[in-house]
C-alpha cells in the first residue's frame, strides 16, 4: 500500500474501495473482502444508503477501527441540518469519520462546509474535503473557510486527467482522489492498445495498469465492486512501476471527455432529493 500525507498531516492511503451503486448487502460484502485483501481506504456517502451496511463490514472484519480509513460524504439536502453529522456517525456506528466531504455544490454548501468545520473542531471528524467542485467553487470555500480542505474527489481517468485543475490543487495542497478511475467502464478506455501492451509486459490486465498509473500520477482511487476476484485484483498494483516513458504515454491519452457533468438542473435536483437513510438496512 503506497499512502499520502494530506495537508493537515493525516496519512491517507491511496487505493481503497468505494459502494457507489450497491446495496447494502453489496456494500458490506465489500467492504468485508477488501479489508480481507489488505484495502485500509473505504468510501461511502449518504447519498448510497448503504452506510450502516459499510459499519457492519467494518465491524465483522475484526480490524481495529483506528485501522482503517473511513470516509463519507454529506449530502445537499442535510447541509443545514445541525445533527447531520451525530447521524452520518450513528449510521456507520462509528466515533468519527477519517475524512467527510460536501458531495455535491448544491444548495446551501457554504452551511454544508461550516458544518463540517465544527465537527472537525470537535474531533468527530479528522479530515474534510469537497467532492465535484469546480476551481470557482473551491476558491470561494477557500475564501470563507477556517480550516482549507484536503481533498478534492472528482472524476478522473486516462481520458479525462485533468491537468489544469491537479495545478490549481497542487499550488493550493489539496489531494486529488478519483472515481470512476476506469473510466465508468468504457471498454474503448479500457481495452486501449498501449493498456493492453504494457500489461503484457508487467503481467497485469488493463485496468491494473490504469490504477497503476493514477497511483503513481498522484491520484487516488477508489474503484468500486462486488466482484471478490476484482475487488482483489484491483489492490494488486504494489508490486511494479510504470517507467516516466510509459506515464507520458498515457498521460497523452487525455481528451478531456468527462462522462458526467453536472447542470444547474441536477444540482437543483440534489438539493431538493432527501436520500431515504432511515430506511436503509
Amino acid at each position: 500500500m503506497e499512502y499520502v500525507t494530506l495537508n493537515n498531516g493525516i496519512k491517507m492511503p491511496m487505493m481503497g474501495i468505494g459502494t457507489f451503486l450497491l446495496s447494502p448487502d453489496e456494500a458490506e460484502s465489500s467492504v468485508i473482502s477488501a479489508l480481507e485483501c489488505g484495502y485500509r481506504l473505504i468510501d461511502t456517502a449518504n447519498a448510497y444508503v448503504n452506510e450502516r451496511a459499510v459499519g457492519r463490514g467494518i465491524k465483522r472484519s475484526g480490524l481495529k477501527r483506528e485501522e482503517i480509513f473511513l470516509e463519507t460524504k454529506l449530502w445537499p439536502s442535510f447541509y443545514e441540518q445541525d445533527n447531520a453529522v451525530a447521524k452520518t456517525l450513528e449510521r456507520l456506528d462509528t466515533d468519527y469519520i477519517d475524512l467527510l466531504l460536501i458531495h455535491q455544490p448544491a444548495g446551501n454548501y457554504i452551511a454544508g462546509y461550516k458544518l463540517m468545520e465544527k465537527a472537525y473542531k470537535e474531533n468527530k471528524v479528522k479530515a474534510i474535503g469537497l467532492s465535484n467542485f469546480t476551481v470557482e467553487q473551491i476558491e470561494e470555500i477557500m475564501n470563507i473557510c477556517e480550516i482549507k480542505p484536503t481533498v478534492l474527489q472528482t472524476e478522473v481517468h486516462p481520458y479525462s486527467q485533468e491537468k489544469e485543475l491537479k495545478k490549481f490543487l497542487d499550488k493550493e495542497g489539496i489531494t486529488i482522489q478519483a472515481w470512476y478511475p476506469l473510466g465508468h467502464g468504457d471498454k474503448k478506455l479500457i481495452e486501449e492498445p498501449l493498456f493492453s501492451e504494457l500489461g503484457q509486459k508487467y503481467g497485469k490486465s488493463n485496468a491494473q495498469i490504469i490504477l497503476r498509473w493514477h497511483i503513481q500520477d498522484g491520484n487516488i482511487v477508489i474503484p468500486g465492486s462486488k466482484s471478490p476476484a476484482h475487488i482483489k485484483d484491483n489492490f494488486d498494483i504494489f508490486d511494479f512501476s510504470l517507467t516516466d516513458k510509459e506515464m507520458a504515454k498515457i498521460a497523452a491519452l487525455d481528451k478531456q471527455k468527462r462522462y458526467y457533468t453536472s447542470t444547474p438542473e441536477m444540482l437543483k435536483g440534489y438539493a431538493e432529493m432527501v436520500p431515504p437513510v432511515d430506511e436503509q438496512k
